[in-house]
């Protein structure tokens, strides 16, 4: 499983909201100066962020985009399954695709399991908020 720069790029806008949020809409040239990406791609991605309402435009002059909830009511799985889709490593543990007729006689199977617990523990355990802290706190480094 490999992350997007659609995935990675929807999480810094996130993060970026929320950590400028000063009730005020914020543009996307505004984020996309601070964070390096294009606009043209942030837009892209502010538009499937919006439609899912996990943002919320404000037209006009001094429009822009506000979150729609607190930075805690967002995990970093809700937002790469909505930009990426599913984050099950391989298809037979994906429950939204029907099982494999191998799954109760295949060994490997435990493995994908295991990964795709994994891999859900971590992000939907994580918090927009807890991106916020750890980004005041020094940014990339935190203890686990």
């Amino acid at each position: 499983m490999k992350i997007s720069t659609k995935g990675r790029y929807a999480l810094r806008l996130m993060l970026d909201l929320a950590l400028n949020d000063t009730e005020k809409p914020i543009r996307i040239k505004e984020i996309a100066c601070r964070q390096g990406i294009s606009d043209k791609y942030l837009e892209q991605i502010i538009s499937i962020l919006n439609k899912a309402r996990f943002v919320r435009s404000i037209r006009g002059p001094q429009g822009g985009y506000l979150l729609t909830k607190k930075p805690e009511d967002y995990t970093v799985g809700m937002i790469l399954r909505l930009t990426e889709g599913s984050m099950a490593p391989v298809d037979c543990v994906d429950k939204e695709i029907i099982a494999c007729d191998r799954m109760e006689n295949c060994a490997t199977s435990i493995v994908w399991k295991r990964l795709n617990e994994a891999i859900s523990e971590v992000i939907d355990n994580i918090t927009l908020a807890d991106l916020v802290d750890w980004q005041m706190a020094g940014g990339g480094s935190y203890n686990i």
